[in-house]
């Protein structure tokens, strides 16, 4: 018998909402706040929302996506 994988929420998601899709968007606006203003407090502004937005949906979400299908399987 074939074994197998466990579903993952990054299969129900469209291309624009993948792991690479929101690294490379969170490392663009990062760098490109640094890259247009040059200000080392302006770039921390624009990384604490958009490092927290990462987590949320890189760390966070995955888990409680594993953890709800655990909950429905008898």
């Amino acid at each position: 018998m074939s074994e197998q994988k466990p579903a993952s929420v990054w299969n129900y998601k469209p291309w624009w909402c993948q792991p690479w899709s929101i690294l490379l968007t969170g490392v663009t606006l990062i760098s490109g706040s640094w890259i247009l203003f040059q200000t080392l407090w302006l770039t921390i502004l624009v990384a604490i929302p958009v490092l927290t937005w990462m987590g949320f949906f890189l760390l966070i979400y995955p888990r409680i996506g594993v953890y709800n299908d655990l909950l429905d399987k008898p």
